[in-house]
């Protein structure tokens, strides 16, 4: 349909980090769909404000739309991508009568008349005062937001179902066994086992499945990746393109160009892109107590309400064989793991406390490790791709004043 979507970053996206450090928060993945998906199904304009240092980067995976006539109709980045929207966002929009609603502290979503003028340029810093200056009528409509990191992996089972069918739909996948979903070039072996009970299973174009897997539905695998032999892949799973997954995967996202290859158990967990988990890599995902998670964000804890939380890890980051990641552990951007990982590891840290060593990565040798794994995968790093890292690395020194802590010995 014809419209305008404006997609805006805010003041909050840091409390997001790590996975908001190298995307932008309508990029993150819930469910099988990122924001910017369910925007394109609302409009065929669709633009965005983010943070400054995103900006290059994004143009080359989101290449930006131009506003044109007509309303405008601004939408939270980090509001949830959940398709069940879509028609009351339709609707909305065809009717173009301003409004804004909120989520909690922030703006969630807001209609400019047609007659608007926008602000050139438009930052995340004033994009919300500029909103609520507008003076709109407000509307009690719910749009959730990720307002943490952790929200994305609390909002895998609500998204599912609705998600799940729409990519059946949108795609016209052919059913190939009861409840299983497969695109073009999908390889199944016989020994392949799929229980589409408690939902389907979704397999897009040239995905492998290979010996003895066994599926829980819902599920959803993105293009060009491969489950191993022997694997276990469990309900609201979400795994992106060009992926390897193996072992006993549950209620997790893995976004593209990520490997999970080995045996290791991960559950309730999110994770990266550019990551790799070495073989025996295990997360726990529930307390001994039975108790709700707390994590630290920032400098504060944060009650998550959520009696199973697994992991976060940031884009590039590596574990070692064998290790192992306590229940709600955030890991950041490129940071290496090895052995028991009982805290947080900020970026660009290695991290070795079990055996007495935590060290900074040094940029350089993370833009190494950065083009030695883009060419395996045939992806050029660009300027963009450099800058930002280099950006990032900047803004998580502070946060690394772990890695100047005498060893343990």
């Amino acid at each position: 349909m014809r419209g305008n979507v404006v997609l805006f970053e805010d003041h909050y996206v840091d409390d997001m980090r790590p996975i908001t450090l190298t995307r932008p928060a309508f990029a993150v993945t819930c469910a099988g769909y990122r924001l910017c998906d369910v925007a394109r199904l609302l409009a065929d304009r669709v633009s965005y404000v983010v943070r400054e240092h995103l900006r290059k980067v994004a143009a080359q995976s989101f290449p930006p739309g131009e506003v044109g006539e007509g309303p405008v109709l601004f939408l939270n980045a980090a509001v949830a991508p959940d398709v069940r929207y879509v028609p009351r966002l339709r609707e909305l929009l065809q009717a173009g009568e301003p409004f804004l609603c909120t989520s909690g502290q922030r703006v969630a979503a807001a209609l400019l008349p047609a007659e608007r003028t926008l602000p050139d340029p438009l930052t995340p810093a004033d994009v919300t005062p500029y909103l609520l200056g507008m003076n709109l009528p407000l509307r009690d409509e719910t749009f959730r937001t990720f307002d943490y990191c952790f929200h994305v992996v609390d909002a895998l089972k609500g998204l599912f179902p609705a998600n799940i069918r729409m990519k059946i739909e949108e795609n016209g996948y052919e059913e190939v066994q009861p409840g299983v979903y497969a695109g073009s070039g999908v390889q199944i072996a016989d020994t392949a086992v799929f229980h589409a009970e408690e939902g389907p299973i979704v397999l897009s174009e040239n995905v492998r499945i290979l010996d003895f897997t066994y599926f829980e539905g819902p599920v959803f695998i993105g293009p060009d990746s491969r489950i191993i032999e022997r694997s276990s892949v469990k309900e609201c799973v979400s795994v992106g393109h060009t992926c390897k997954v193996g072992g006993e995967v549950e209620a997790s996202v893995i976004e593209p160009y990520s490997n999970k290859q080995h045996h290791g158990f991960l559950g309730h967990s999110y994770i990266g892109s550019w990551v790799n988990l070495g073989a025996g890599t295990s997360n726990s995902d529930l307390k001994n107590t039975y108790g709700t998670v707390r994590v630290n964000i920032g400098q504060k804890k944060v009650e998550t309400g959520m009696q199973f939380l697994g992991c976060i890890i940031g884009d590039y980051s590596k574990s070692a064989i064998n290790t192992s990641i306590f229940t709600g552990k955030i890991i950041g951007v490129a940071s290496m793991l090895y052995g028991y990982v009982g805290q947080d590891v900020p970026s660009f840290c290695n991290y070795a406390k079990s055996f007495g060593q935590i060290t900074e990565c040094t940029l350089e040798q993370a833009l190494i490790t950065q083009k030695r794994m883009f060419t395996r995968r045939d992806v050029e790093q660009t300027e963009a791709d450099i800058a930002l890292m280099g950006e990032v690395f900047e803004r998580t020194r502070e946060g690394r004043s772990i890695a100047s802590e005498p060893p343990v010995l």
